[in-house]
């Protein structure tokens, strides 16, 4: 099955990659590869995270510190969220995610 990264998740992996850069570039190399292995696992095992705390979605946590928040359609995985599990989860902002919510991108 393939994996499609929507806009915000793909926003929220750069925004990860960029604040560690600044702290320590090896740490973010092996961050944002931690994500592309994570990806690559739910591209061969889609219902490997558990069930998420939104409906219709599930979670793979490829560090202790975050978590990819993902939905499955019939043909993909599509990664909706990279969220650090110290921030509140699901942000006010992304209140409206539901299961359907990349049929918008």
């Amino acid at each position: 099955m393939r994996v499609q990264w929507t806009p915000e998740a793909v926003q929220d992996r750069l925004a990860i990659w960029d604040y560690l850069v600044e702290r320590n570039p090896g740490a973010a190399a092996r961050m944002d590869t931690l994500f592309s292995k994570a990806a690559e696992r739910l591209a061969a095992h889609p219902e490997l995270g558990k069930p998420g705390l939104i409906a219709g979605t599930r979670e793979l946590f490829p560090h202790e510190n975050y978590r990819l928040v993902y939905e499955l359609a019939e043909d993909a995985v599509w990664v909706l969220a990279v969220a650090h599990v110290a921030r509140l989860w699901p942000p006010a902002e992304r209140a409206d995610y539901s299961a359907g919510a990349r049929k918008m991108h």
